[in-house]
């Protein structure tokens, strides 16, 4: 869809505060730079799902220092590449990180395709993160809607359906205002400004430059939009984990199962995540329980994990596989940030035991 009158302008108006104002970011090209290194769009667009750019930015160096190319990605262990991404979040992402490297490695010469249709063939890259690389990356004129992206225009355009059933509105709409030229920096500028500037509450509408091309600001209550649909309580859970401890100043760690929530990570042993699951520890021995149990929030539900320790000789052989992993070195396990969590409650009340 050719943009054309209102539509136009806004193009104009943002791509010109773009030039000015663009954040500088490790995986973006100058404005008006004819394309950026697909590898880093991808990687970055991957990364920046459901997480903050500043979370990002010390994960993103850390990978592209050890792995600056897609082949090199490709190549990596899974172990290795799981435990850089401990920490982001999300952890499919990083399973569907690795397969979409080996396929672009093995069946394209370590090439990305170039246009959306040729992304999305490939494992785990869904209609956003292709439109994205096939925009910012090869210049290709696509409909790219974050949720940046989704704020600005519902704003623009005084979309009053509620959240998601506004969604395809706001795409029509979003298409309507991309320009054929300057996609990327198109796409990119409308992040920016729903990240610094259209922000969920207290938008800066006062420096906005499409301040005048806004319903919503016309309202006088633009943060009104977009119009949310009322959130359904989130269920509560509960789990067990225990933590086996050697006498050489070892801990058990296991590797939960590629599939399901934090699929292929290594963890403590634990019981399912349910209203009721079954406390029975491993083996029997004298098991002392935290006081607290390690409460986290994942996407659909949260969770209480009441976590109990024992110590064992070093002859102690669990059932089933793992590995011993030395304590005095668990930051370097890739433990997910729940397990972290947990570890670091045991090491905690270790030291205050000592101490008394």
């Amino acid at each position: 869809m050719r943009v054309e009158g209102r539509e136009s302008k806004i193009a104009g108006r943002l791509l010109a505060h773009y030039d000015v104002h663009a954040r500088r970011l490790p995986w973006r090209a100058a404005p008006g730079a004819n394309g950026a290194d697909p590898y880093r769009v991808w990687l970055s667009e991957v990364m920046l799902q459901q997480t903050t750019v500043a979370a990002v930015g010390p994960y993103f160096d850390k990978f592209t220092a050890r792995w600056p190319t897609v082949e090199t990605l490709a190549a990596a262990q899974d172990a290795d590449l799981m435990a850089a991404w401990a920490g982001l979040g999300y952890y499919a992402r990083a399973r569907n990180l690795l397969a979409c490297a080996r396929a672009v490695a093995r069946d394209h010469g370590g090439v990305f395709p170039d246009s959306e249709d040729g992304l999305r063939a490939l494992p785990g890259v869904g209609a956003y993160t292709a439109a994205a690389v096939a925009a910012i990356a090869f210049g290709r004129r696509a409909v790219v809607v974050d949720a940046n992206v989704e704020r600005v225009v519902a704003r623009l355009f005084a979309i009053a359906t509620p959240l998601p059933a506004a969604r395809p509105a706001i795409r029509v709409a979003t298409d309507a205002i991309t320009p054929d030229a300057r996609a990327g920096d198109f796409a990119q500028a409308m992040m920016d400004l729903g990240a610094t500037i259209c922000t969920p509450r207290n938008p800066a509408c006062g420096i906005c430059p499409l301040r005048e091309d806004c319903d919503a600001f016309a309202t006088a209550d633009p943060a009104a939009f977009p119009v949310k649909a009322a959130k359904k309580a989130r269920p509560h859970r509960i789990g067990h984990a225990w933590w086996i401890e050697r006498g050489d100043g070892h801990v058990w760690l296991v590797r939960r199962p590629d599939r399901g929530l934090l699929g292929g990570m290594r963890a403590l042993p634990s019981s399912e995540w349910s209203d009721a699951p079954d406390p029975t520890p491993p083996f029997p021995a004298r098991w002392a329980v935290l006081v607290e149990p390690v409460a986290h929030v994942f996407t659909h539900f949260s969770l209480a994990l009441h976590v109990a320790t024992t110590h064992v000789g070093v002859d102690h052989k669990p059932t089933g596989p793992g590995e011993w992993w030395p304590i005095d070195r668990i930051g370097e396990a890739g433990l997910p940030t729940l397990f972290a969590r947990a570890a670091d409650a045991v090491v905690k009340e270790s030291a205050r035991d000592a101490r008394n």
